[in-house]
C-alpha cells in the first residue's frame, strides 16, 4: 500500500468566550493493493470520548476504474468494547477492491495539550505529500524537536494574525519492521511544546522544573494521624529495626506485591492512604503514595524517577517535554538499585527492563530549614550487568556400562535475577502438579523422552528473590542421546544443554535489536566415559566466538573441555554484557548466538580405547 496524502493540521486558539482550545484535523488518501491491506484498512476509528466532540468528517473510496462513493451517516458506525465499556466510532469502508483509494477526513475539538507531545509522521509503507502544520496564538510560541531522519520544523514568517509552523515531505519512506527492533522508538517522528507567552514576558513553560515540584508537593504529603497509625503497623509486620536497608526495602517491596490489589480505576478512595492500608487495594497513583509514605517512616532515602518506555518513546536528555513523562521508578542512590512502584510481577533491584539503558527525571527532597521542596534532574538508568541475571546449569552424565546407549544424568539449573522473577517470588502459590510440572518441563528441555527418576527444589523460598539463586535438581534416566554405530558410540553431547536458538539473517540489518537484558549462561556438563572408551574428536568441543570493543569483551561464548583419567568436564559458558545491538555489530551478535546452535549439534565419537 501507500499513502497519496497524509495531512495533520494541530490549531491552538482562543474561542469566543476566551476559553483555550484545540482543534485537530487529519486527512489521509491510501491507496490499498493487496486483500490483507482492505481487510486491515476497511475500519478506520474516530476519535470518541467524552473530552473530545468530533466537528466534522468525511470518507470516501475511490474505485481503481475512478468510481467515487462516498460514505454517507449511515456508514458511520459505533461500537462498544463489552470488556472495558468504552465506545467509538468508525468509518465502514464497502466497495474496496485491489486498487482502490479510501480517503477521509475529520476535525476534532479536544482538551487542549501542550506540554509535550509525540507525533509520528513514519509507518511501514512509503508516503506521499505528507504534512505537518501547527497554529497557535501571534503570543504563544512552541518549541519542535524531530528524531530519525526527519526534517526540522519550519516557521512560516509570512502568518500575520497567528504563528504557524511546517513539515512538508514529498517522500516518506517506509521502515521495515524487523525482529527484535523497537520499532516504534525507532519510526520518523516529531514532538512539540508550548515554550514561551509573549504576553506574559514568560518562558520554559514546558521544562522540568515545575513539575518536579508538583510531583513532590503531591507524592510527599503528611500523612493522616491515623495512616501513620497504619503506616507504623505495617512496619512492625513487615521489617525489624536491625534489618538492613536493603532488607527494609525488599520486605516492604515483596509485602506490597504479595498482598495488595492493583486496581485500574481512578477513584479517589484508591489514592487514599488509610483506605489503601485498610483495604489493601490501590491504584498505581495510591501505590506510589504507599511506597512514600512507608519509606520516609523507615528514614530510606530515596528519589521518584519518570521515564519512558525506552522500546516506543527514548527519553531525550536534552529537550524538556512531558511526553517523556511516563513510567515511575523509585531509586535508592545509596545502593544505586530501582524499584517499580506500579508494576506487581517485578521485585526490588529488578526494575522493568523498558525503563532502564534509558534516561529519566529523578526527583529528590531538599530541605532549606523548614521548607521542603522537589528538585528535578535528567539522569541516566543504569541497565543491570549481566552477572545479575545468570542461568546456570551443571549436568553429569554417566554410562550404563551394560548398555552404553543408556544415561543417567544429574541435572541442577539454577537461575537470578531476570530469569528468576517469572516463578521465584511465586513458589509459596506453586503447588501439586504445577510444581512438579515446572521441574519435569526444565528435565525435558534436554529431551521430551527423558524419564524422570528424582526431583527437588533448592532455595525456592519467594523471599530469597535476588538474594540466592533458586535451583532445580533432576535426575533422569535416557537413551536419546547415544546412538550405536558398528563398534563406536554417538554421543549427543550438544543436545543435553537443550535446543538453542539459531538466527537466520537474509536482508542487512537495519534496525537495532533489544534484547529485553544483560545476561550470563553458565553450562559445565561433566562426563563419567565408560570403562574401555575414549572420545575421539574432542577438539570439536572448542568454540570460541567474541565481539570486543575498547578491550572489553561485550559478547562472547566459549566452549572447552580438560581431562583427568577417564572424566571429561565441558564448559560452555555464553554472556551479553550489552542489550542494545547496533546494525554495525548486528553480525558478530548473530555468530554469539549461534555458537550455542553449533555447540548444539556437537556430536562425540567414543570408540575403544585399545
Amino acid at each position: 500500500m501507500m499513502a497519496l496524502k497524509e495531512k495533520y493540521v494541530v490549531e491552538f486558539a482562543f474561542s469566543d468566550d476566551n476559553s483555550f482550545t484545540e482543534h485537530y484535523l487529519e486527512h489521509k488518501a491510501l491507496w490499498l493493493n493487496s486483500n490483507d491491506k482492505i481487510e486491515d484498512y476497511n475500519k478506520i476509528y474516530l476519535p470518541y470520548s467524552s473530552s473530545s466532540e468530533l466537528i466534522e468528517n468525511k470518507a470516501r473510496v475511490i474505485t481503481k476504474e475512478g468510481k467515487i462513493i462516498n460514505l454517507d451517516d449511515s456508514k458511520i458506525l459505533t461500537a462498544k468494547d463489552e470488556e472495558t465499556g468504552k465506545s467509538y466510532k468508525y468509518f465502514a469502508f464497502e466497495g474496496v477492491e485491489k486498487g482502490s483509494i479510501i480517503e477521509y477526513f475529520y476535525i476534532e475539538k479536544t482538551k487542549p495539550s501542550y506540554s509535550g507531545t509525540a507525533f509520528r509522521l513514519q509507518s511501514d509503507f512509503d508516503k506521499k505529500n505528507v504534512d505537518f502544520d501547527l497554529y497557535s496564538p501571534s503570543n504563544l510560541v512552541f518549541q519542535f524537536k524531530t528524531y530519525n531522519g526527519l526534517p526540522d520544523m519550519v516557521k512560516d514568517t509570512l502568518s500575520k494574525d497567528k504563528l504557524h509552523w511546517k513539515l512538508a515531505l514529498k517522500d516518506l519512506k517506509g521502515l521495515p519492521k524487523e525482529e527484535q527492533a523497537p520499532y516504534t522508538a525507532s519510526r520518523s517522528y516529531l514532538v512539540y511544546k508550548l515554550d514561551k507567552n509573549l504576553r506574559t514576558n514568560k518562558s520554559d513553560l514546558s521544562s522540568y522544573g515545575k513539575v518536579a515540584q508538583n510531583i513532590y508537593n503531591y507524592y510527599y504529603t503528611e500523612p493522616s494521624k491515623k495512616a501513620k497509625a497504619l503506616i507504623q503497623e505495617f512496619v512492625n509486620n513487615t521489617a525489624k529495626k536491625s534489618d538492613s536497608i536493603e532488607t527494609k526495602i525488599r520486605s516492604v517491596d515483596n509485602l506490597i506485591k504479595s498482598s495488595f490489589i492493583l486496581s485500574e480505576s481512578g477513584g479517589d478512595n484508591l489514592k487514599d492512604l488509610e483506605e489503601i492500608l485498610e483495604k489493601k487495594v490501590s491504584n498505581s497513583t495510591g501505590l506510589i503514595k504507599l511506597y512514600v509514605a512507608l519509606l520516609r517512616h523507615l528514614e530510606i532515602n530515596h528519589e521518584i524517577v519518570i521515564t519512558t518506555d525506552r522500546e516506543k518513546l527514548v527519553f531525550d536528555k536534552d529537550f524538556e517535554a512531558h511526553n517523556f513523562l511516563n513510567n515511575f521508578l523509585i531509586y535508592f542512590p545509596k545502593l544505586e538499585t530501582y524499584l517499580s512502584p506500579n508494576d506487581m510481577e517485578t521485585r526490588y533491584g529488578y526494575p522493568p527492563v523498558a525503563l532502564t539503558d534509558n534516561y529519566g527525571l529523578f526527583i529528590k527532597e531538599v530541605s532549606v530549614g523548614d521548607f521542603k521542596s522537589g528538585i528535578g534532574k535528567v539522569k541516566y538508568i543504569k541497565s543491570l550487568e549481566a552477572d545479575k541475571t545468570v542461568d546456570k546449569m551443571v549436568i553429569d552424565v554417566q554410562f550404563d556400562e551394560e548398555n552404553i546407549t543408556s544415561n543417567s544424568i544429574k541435572l541442577e539449573r539454577s537461575f537470578t535475577g531476570y530469569y528468576a522473577m517469572p516463578f521465584h517470588p511465586y513458589m509459596n502459590l506453586i503447588v501439586g502438579d504445577d510444581r512438579d510440572n515446572i521441574i519435569k518441563g526444565l528435565a525435558k528441555t534436554m529431551n521430551q523422552n527423558v524419564e524422570v527418576q528424582k526431583m527437588e527444589i533448592v532455595d525456592e523460598d519467594p523471599k530469597l528473590f535476588g538474594i540466592k539463586p533458586i535451583k532445580f535438581v533432576v535426575d533422569v534416566k535416557s537413551d536419546a542421546f547415544v546412538e550405536k554405530a558398528g563398534n563406536k558410540y554417538l554421543f549427543k553431547v550438544g543436545e543435553v544443554i537443550g535446543r538453542q536458538i539459531e538466527m537466520y539473517q537474509d536482508k542487512k540489518r537495519t534496525l537495532p535489536l533489544i534484547d529485553d537484558y544483560k545476561r550470563s549462561y553458565y553450562r559445565t556438563i561433566n562426563i563419567k566415559l565408560p570403562n574401555g572408551y575414549k572420545v575421539a574428536n574432542l577438539k570439536d568441543i572448542n568454540i570460541d566466538n567474541t565481539y570486543i570493543k575498547d578491550g572489553e569483551e561485550l559478547l562472547s561464548f566459549k566452549s572447552y573441555y580438560t581431562m583427568k583419567d577417564n572424566l571429561i568436564s565441558i564448559t560452555a559458558d555464553e554472556h551479553y554484557r550489552i542489550n542494545t545491538i547496533s546494525p554495525s555489530i548486528f553480525e558478530d551478535y548473530r555468530k554469539v548466538i549461534n555458537s550455542a546452535a553449533d555447540f548444539n549439534k556437537i556430536t562425540l565419537v567414543l570408540e575403544p580405547a585399545d
